[in-house]
């Protein structure tokens, strides 16, 4: 499989995964600490792609403000879902593997693979969604399974 495949479907198997634990977020009696981490996730794919593209004018985001409303977040997790799914697939195999130019937070210039700054966003997404899957369940509800072997495996 080529790398570009591989990362789109990784970023559509994080999609399935985070809807699941979005849907979840919604029934938590306290969830401040889900919507906050949820955001974050946003957040960082937004910043992401916006340093990507406005390189080297790329305004200072936040990686974690702003919170969004509850009701708001499975829209700006589409937008920018879509976002960098549109963004891999308008790139050939070569180009995932040169290297494009972002500013850091304290204004030093970085070169790095678009391959791994996407590879970066779904490790990410993996290790916020065990944060909200811990909360979900220190909230006593029981978290869906969201293992990526349960989307490929088949009974027989």
């Amino acid at each position: 499989m080529e790398m570009k495949q591989h990362l789109i479907d990784t970023f559509k198997y994080n999609d399935y995964a985070n809807r699941k634990v979005l849907a979840k977020i919604k029934e938590l009696p306290n969830k401040d600490e889900g919507i906050r981490l949820f955001s974050h996730l946003i957040n960082s794919m937004n910043k992401w792609v916006t340093r990507i593209n406005q390189y080297p004018q790329a305004p200072k985001l936040d990686w974690w403000k702003p919170a969004y409303p509850e009701g708001e977040l499975e829209e700006r997790w589409n937008k920018c879902l879509t976002t960098w799914i549109d963004l891999l697939e308008g790139k050939d195999e070569e180009e995932l593997f040169n290297e494009v130019r972002v500013v850091g937070d304290d204004g030093t210039h970085y070169a790095l693979k678009l391959k791994d700054i996407a590879l970066q966003l779904n490790y990410h997404s993996i290790h916020h969604r065990a944060n909200i899957q811990a909360l979900i369940r220190g909230q006593g509800l029981e978290p869906d399974f969201v293992d990526y072997i349960g989307t490929v495996y088949k009974k027989l």
